[in-house]
């Protein structure tokens, strides 16, 4: 079990640490708006913040409504909004619409949306932090300012130890509080917490929680079951015999640093965040006739739960966190699966609840890749390069998983920093593990390496040297600030390259530390479904690279994913869980994952790339790269 210390002094405690996507300065004007992934996520910002905007100043509900799916939509592409444009297809985007598709020109073309600029000479300028307390919405931070002409988070606070904002309609001294507490979290918070570190925090609670007297289960939901890149807060429910005394215990555990709520039913505490600051963890507890209904409803997400009870309605019924009625008649409630049959579904898995057309399907979904799939890792590093644990370690690690091969791929000789083999040193090593695979039983070890893409496009090694490898990764770790076409161009040079397997963690992202490359992804997952080249879904949950919404263009494009953790460590093995879960975000089946293949299956995989490819002849490779 990890252990959740107390608050320590050197969390962040100042509202200066806290991001207030109002006020950060538009960097991405002119030429620099060429870039894919800051164009999009930026004008998808913008989109959101008009649509708040409106409702803090009374605008349209349906206008309302219309930006926040478009701003959805245009988070989740994964092709650039500039090319779209030139090809004069942006009313051919799901949610955009003629007004729409004029401001994203705009944007395109001057760095900015008039509307947008607008709406905030309409406010005061720090009137939208205030958005950023948890329970604040639009509504609540309209009626603050126009009651009581708050704007700010200053103001706020000082109306509440006047007494006034409990006096509002909609508030009292409850919501009050909690402002107040949602204020003083905000300063502490860290922001989102990345899945790796929420799920250790998650699994040493549910271990704490599982030991309780008269608790029967115990169940995560939220962003955290749905295997979201990052987590707001954790989500739990439990049965228990006895619900308030069950939150009394959740609420006296070790790691509290502070309980903001203890209901008979409901429990909200923080405990502390390793990224600094604390993270949120509700749990609650509910009764086995509505456990299924409760998981599905906090398990989320919003916009997949909106359509299941729409659906509902249409058919008369009613649905909640209690159950599927027909009036005061119980349907369902129990599993979750019965709540998904019922309205016509066959249960649909949690990691692609996301509105992403799940529900068009009507269940109906592509059998979803499992870790009970994979055969073998095929990314990993011993302490040859940059590794803790030796070459037979891992052997044995990957056998107790019940992996039949296992590829070795240390850094190559440009990597100084992590110990890149030189020309000489590789080959020694490929003899050693041929070696130990004389003495192996029940795993096959492959002799590989990750190579470094190099600033000029060339691999760190000859074709000759890397045709005496069984297995190539492809890497870029350098230069990740060139412009797009020259990352791109990189990429596609190691794509069309026969020896190499897998183009490694692609867009080259750290989640929360390092933006990812701005790649041209149209041609990079064209390129590598026409030579056979695989993309790689690296496992670390730093890294969850590819990221779901582009596992889903790869495989719908017939390309070959490789869900590998390019683990360092034997204990990073088990990293595996995340890849999947966003391998299957991304709707990946068994089928398109290359190490769900036998042994026998990817050798022959290996040979026919490397034979069929090395004329470097266009076109010539199956969709799928088999």
């Amino acid at each position: 079990m990890v252990m959740i210390g107390k608050r320590g002094a050197g969390c962040q405690t100042s509202l200066e640490r806290i991001r207030n996507p109002y006020c950060v300065k538009m960097l991405i004007i002119g030429s620099q708006a060429r870039c894919s992934r800051m164009v999009n996520q930026a004008l998808a910002r913008i989109f959101d913040e008009i649509a708040d905007l409106m409702e803090i100043t009374g605008g349209d509900l349906f206008r309302i409504n219309s930006y926040r799916r478009a701003a959805r939509t245009i988070d989740d592409l994964t092709e650039n909004l500039t090319d779209i444009a030139k090809r004069k297809e942006l009313q051919k985007i799901p949610g955009i619409g003629k007004g729409t598709a004029e401001r994203i020109r705009q944007f395109l073309e001057e760095g900015h949306i008039t509307l947008h600029q607008e709406l905030l000479a309409q406010v005061p300028p720090r009137l939208p932090q205030l958005l950023q307390i948890p329970g604040l919405g639009p509504k609540k931070v309209r009626a603050l300012y126009q009651e009581l002409g708050v704007k700010n988070i200053e103001q706020l606070r000082a109306a509440i130890e006047a007494g006034k904002v409990e006096k509002l309609a909609g508030f009292g001294p409850k919501s009050t509080h909690n402002i107040i507490e949602g204020m003083d979290f905000l300063a502490r918070s860290a922001g989102r917490t990345p899945i790796g570190m929420a799920w250790i925090i998650a699994h040493a609670l549910r271990e704490t929680i599982a030991g309780f007297n008269g608790v029967k289960r115990v169940e995560f939901a939220g962003s955290l079951r749905r295997g979201c890149e990052t987590i707001g807060d954790i989500d739990m429910l439990c049965e228990a015999d006895d619900g308030e005394a069950t939150i009394q215990a959740f609420s006296a555990m070790p790691e509290v640093n502070q309980v903001l709520a203890a209901g008979e039913t409901k429990g909200s505490i923080l405990v502390t965040n390793p990224r600094g600051g604390d993270i949120q963890v509700d749990l609650r507890v509910v009764p086995q006739e509505s456990f299924g209904a409760a998981w599905q409803y906090f398990t989320g997400s919003k916009q997949h739960n909106i359509r299941l009870r729409e659906l509902a309605v249409k058919k008369g019924w009613r649905l909640n966190e209690y159950g599927l009625f027909d009036g005061d008649k119980s349907l369902a409630g129990i599993s979750e699966e019965d709540i998904y049959r019922k309205l016509g579904f066959s249960p649909i898995p949690p990691e692609v609840r996301e509105d992403r057309g799940e529900i068009e399907a009507e269940g109906k979904l592509p059998d979803l890749v499992t870790i009970d799939d994979i055969r073998g890792d095929l990314h990993v590093h011993t302490t040859d390069s940059d590794g803790r644990n030796s070459i037979e370690e891992l052997a044995e690690a990957a056998r107790q998983r019940g992996y039949s091969y296992l590829a070795i791929t240390n850094h190559s000789k440009s990597s100084i920093i992590a110990n890149g083999l030189s020309i000489e040193r590789l080959l020694e090593h490929v003899e050693a593990i041929h070696n130990l695979n004389k003495t192996l039983k029940g795993l096959t070890l492959l002799a590989g390496v990750e190579c470094d893409i190099l600033s000029d496009g060339s691999l760190d090694y000859p074709d000759n040297i890397l045709a005496q490898l069984d297995y190539v990764v492809a890497s870029i770790h350098a230069g990740m600030q060139q412009n797009r076409d020259r990352v791109t161009k990189r990429s596609l040079a190691a794509l069309e390259n026969p020896y190499v397997c897998t183009l490694g963690h692609p867009s080259g992202r750290l989640i929360g530390a390092r933006d990812a490359m701005d790649l041209d992804w149209e041609k990079i997952i064209e390129t590598a479904a026409r030579c056979g080249t695989a993309l790689e879904l690296n496992c670390s949950w730093q890294r969850l690279d590819l990221k779901d919404v582009h596992v889903r263009t790869a495989v719908e494009a017939g390309c070959r994913i490789v869900i590998a953790t390019d683990s360092h460590e034997v204990q990073q093995l088990d990293q595996m869980h995340f890849g999947i879960q966003t391998a299957r975000r991304g709707w990946a089946t068994k089928t398109q994952v290359l190490n769900t293949l036998t042994e026998t299956e990817l050798k022959t995989w290996i040979k026919k790339k490397r034979t069929r490819q090395e004329s470097h002849a266009p076109g010539i490779f199956t969709r799928g790269g088999k």
